[in-house]
């Protein structure tokens, strides 16, 4: 530590930034591609026609499944949502091959047909790797980015400390000076969504609460594992069989039900035990985007009667409902358009916030090392690391885009082989600085990663259905958007590759030296 409070605060400010910075980087910048699930989802299988829910659609797709799964012990029906406009369904098959012995299939939310579409994992493997990684148990990853985010929320405050000017320099940029242009922009990048990054950081902290502060939980349920699990996430009480078979009651009445008791808001998923017989039951769970509080509600029925057995969330308890706005507020699922983008907005501008707050460290970090005429390990392993974290991560989405349009529909394992050529991509990513240092390493990733992501309606209009030509004209504004998107961000990346690889000014060796944060080796020694 530094004498004085606000020396030591900036000490603790880079420290705490640097040392999981590439771990905060993927998961800021995956987690803001999260925010964008159903459509990345929808994106990646072209197959897929976009219908609009209409009514009645519950009805149908019950049928569906009796016809689809007769003979197991347990449906859940995902339902569609203008952003998502297919049903998603889940159910048990004890002679299915894996393990757990889940079968799922999307259906036409309007006839209730199997919907054939290529394997993916699409949005989901984002979100889900912005919390639980890849390669290693979920426990593990989870602890991992739990700690992260406990010194991301120290590097925010100790920055706040910090910085005295921090409004002020909010509105100071000063371009084309350099290492102090970068500075700015980390300043600017910071300041701009400080309220998010305060936000997204502490929430995304208690929605892993139960894993990292369990002993609260524990006592206040005794040990009782399932009614924890059906008060915060809304599972209904397992029942058995009782061997008769019996009708299921029709689920329409049901349906109207919940919307009285919800004040008009809809269904989001249906879940059935026993279907066939005497003791099932059917649990009807709100949709979720339609409030900010993630807190479940939801309503279960006798499934042969059709009477109500009990309702739950309709009257949770402060704290409950306190953490239930909270995990909302991370989500964001309750974001209407305009909401969502500033979102996305603020999880890009933490993405550059991080990402410039390394690169800064690496460059201070040679500056001083090249006025002692020798640049140590750590400082050349940060370097290269911040390539391989910063400008390879975009490299591997673009590769896990054209993995889903390249890689034959019906191939064996496919959905696994999208996120293997992700890893690979990266891996790669982490190599090629080896061959190629200092800036040119940074312009060809960054100008990979802006072809990559270029290319793809290119590609699309090549290899699918689903191109711009038809989606613009068919209306489809989910793949049109996503489509323009990717050109958006192809430009942002050749715009920075453009002038990451400007030759800098010539002029006073100090003044080279910090020409840009992404200077070569040879240029500062």
């Amino acid at each position: 530590m530094k004498p004085g409070f606000r020396q030591s605060m900036a000490w603790l400010h880079t420290w705490s930034g640097l040392l999981v910075g590439w771990v905060l980087f993927a998961v800021f910048l995956t987690g803001t591609a999260a925010y964008l699930r159903p459509e990345i989802s929808l994106w990646m299988r072209p197959e897929l026609e976009v219908t609009r829910p209409g009514p009645d659609i519950a009805p149908r797709l019950m049928e569906a499944m009796a016809r689809l799964a007769p003979g197991s012990p347990n449906w859940s029906i995902g339902m569609p949502t203008a952003r998502d406009p297919v049903a998603r369904v889940f159910w048990r098959d004890p002679q299915a091959p894996n393990r757990r012995g889940f079968r799922d299939a999307a259906l036409h939310p309007a006839t209730g047909e199997v919907l054939t579409a290529r394997a993916t994992r699409g949005g989901e493997f984002f979100y889900r790797f912005h919390f639980d990684l890849h390669y290693m148990s979920p426990i593990v990853a989870r602890w991992i980015v739990s700690a992260c985010a406990m010194f991301m929320l120290v590097a925010i405050i100790s920055g706040i400390v910090t910085h005295r000017r921090i409004f002020a320099d909010f509105f100071t940029f000063r371009p084309g000076k350099g290492q102090r242009s970068w500075l700015d922009g980390h300043a600017v990048a910071a300041v701009l969504a400080l309220p998010y990054h305060l936000m997204i950081t502490y929430t995304g902290l208690v929605t892993l609460m139960f894993l990292t502060m369990p002993w609260g939980a524990q006592l206040a349920y005794k040990g009782d594992r399932a009614a924890m699990n059906a008060d915060i996430f809304g599972n209904a009480p397992v029942t058995r069989p009782a061997g008769r078979p019996a009708p299921l009651v029709g689920i329409g009445p049901l349906v109207e039900e919940a919307a009285r008791r919800w004040e008009g808001s809809s269904v989001g998923r249906i879940t059935v035990q026993n279907p066939g017989d005497a003791r099932a039951t059917i649990q009807l769970v709100r949709q979720d985007s339609e409030r900010i509080s993630f807190n479940p509600q939801s309503l279960l029925f006798d499934g042969t009667t059709g009477a109500l057995i009990s309702a739950t969330g309709e009257a949770a308890l402060p704290a409950a409902e306190t953490r239930g706005v909270m995990y909302g507020l991370h989500v964001g699922r309750f974001a209407g358009p305009l909401l969502r983008g500033l979102f996305l907005l603020s999880g890009l501008a933490g993405s550059v916030m991080v990402a410039t707050g390394c690169i800064l460290w690496a460059v201070k970090m040679r500056q001083q090392a090249a006025k002692r005429g020798r640049v140590g390990f750590g400082t050349r392993l940060v370097e290269h690391l911040n390539v391989a974290a910063i400008a390879g991560l975009p490299v591997a989405m673009g590769a896990f885009f054209w993995a889903n349009r390249l890689l034959p529909a019906q191939m064996e394992g496919r959905a696994e082989w999208e996120i293997h050529l992700f890893f690979a991509a990266w891996g790669l990513c982490l190599l090629h600085p080896l061959l190629r240092r200092g800036r040119q390493a940074w312009v060809e990733q960054l100008g990979l990663g802006a072809l990559l992501f270029g290319l793809l309606p290119l590609l699309n209009l090549l290899v699918t259905r689903r191109h711009l030509g038809i989606t613009l004209a068919e209306g489809d504004w989910i793949r049109a958007g996503f489509d323009l998107g990717l050109l958006a961000i192809g430009g942002a990346l050749g715009a920075i590759a453009w002038m990451v690889a400007r030759p800098k000014v010539a002029g006073a060796r100090a003044e080279r030296t910090a020409a840009s944060p992404l200077a070569t080796a040879e240029a500062a020694e």
